[in-house]
């Protein structure tokens, strides 16, 4: 069966229990997509926001990998993991007893910008290879700290003794399970992240998502690719395009910026405009 050449975005709601290449697989196999990516891996047991990336949507993973993010996740205090979460082997605990006041007080230090170690167990790539294939052989991870940023993390309820709900904005490329291990420390304790939601990346939100089973049953909209950038847009000539699209520097009378570039009702990407002189930034075509 032929393929279909399908451009644009479907936002996922992304169930546990499987991987986001998984999810991918399974949206690409229901649109019987030619070719089908993810903006941004959730962790198996993580739920939410997945967008996926149709078609030459599958070129924006760059253009979009460094957009905020937003979490529901818990973190249960007093136990801590191999892994970090739930799914691993127990490796520390105490019988500390967390309350709503110590978390409130340690919370501002985790506001800003500060360097986080990756959990060993991680899709983060070392030689090659992603961490928690090498932990799981018993193999020695050894992980830089990478500079992130917490915009704002609130507690949003107890849900039990030793655990809460906590909301997080954070930068492209924050653990959550590091920052339940920090909190943790923080508070003289050991920390688990019992459970974590996406519940928005960059322009995108979870309530404008699609179940699995409402994309197999035909029940959703695709986001048409030039729809996802807020800015003004120019139009090129035939002779214009062609020049752009062999990666000639363009010339032309316009203000400094980024243009969503068209070629008429073609959408051809973003370029970047500097002194009267046009490039590509992001090409679609």
């Amino acid at each position: 069966m032929m393929k279909n050449e399908i451009n644009g975005i479907i936002l996922l709601d992304k169930p546990r229990g499987i991987s986001s290449n998984t999810a991918v697989n399974i949206v690409k196999k229901s649109l019987n997509a030619a070719k089908a990516g993810h903006l941004g891996t959730l962790d198996v047991e993580g739920e939410g926001l997945l967008p996926v990336t149709l078609g030459k949507g599958t070129k924006l993973f760059d253009y979009f990998l460094s957009k905020d993010k937003e979490y529901i996740a818990d973190f249960r205090f007093g136990i801590t993991t191999d892994t970090l979460d739930l799914e691993g082997k127990i490796t520390a605990q105490d019988d500390k007893t967390i309350l709503l006041e110590d978390i409130e007080k340690v919370l501002p230090n985790f506001i800003g910008k500060f360097a986080q170690m990756p959990p060993e167990y991680s899709a983060k790539k070392i030689n090659g290879e992603k961490a928690y294939n090498l932990a799981r052989k018993g193999e020695r991870v050894e992980l830089k700290p990478k500079v992130i940023e917490i915009y704002s993390l609130k507690v949003l309820s107890c849900l039990d003794t030793n655990s809460f709900r906590f909301q997080i904005h954070c930068s492209s490329g924050t653990y959550i399970r590091s920052l339940c291990r920090d909190v943790a420390s923080a508070l003289s304790t050991y920390g688990v992240m019992s459970y974590i939601q996406r519940t928005r990346c960059g322009i995108f939100n979870l309530k404008d998502s699609y179940s699995i089973q409402a994309i197999k049953n035909g029940d959703y909209k695709i986001i048409p690719l030039d729809s996802v950038f807020d800015m003004e847009e120019v139009n090129f000539n035939q002779k214009e395009t062609a020049l752009l699209l062999n990666g000639v520097i363009l010339k032309k009378d316009i203000k400094d910026g980024e243009y969503k570039a068209y070629n008429e009702k073609t959408f051809l990407g973003i370029v970047d405009a500097k002194e009267n002189e046009i490039k590509f930034k992001q090409r679609l075509i």
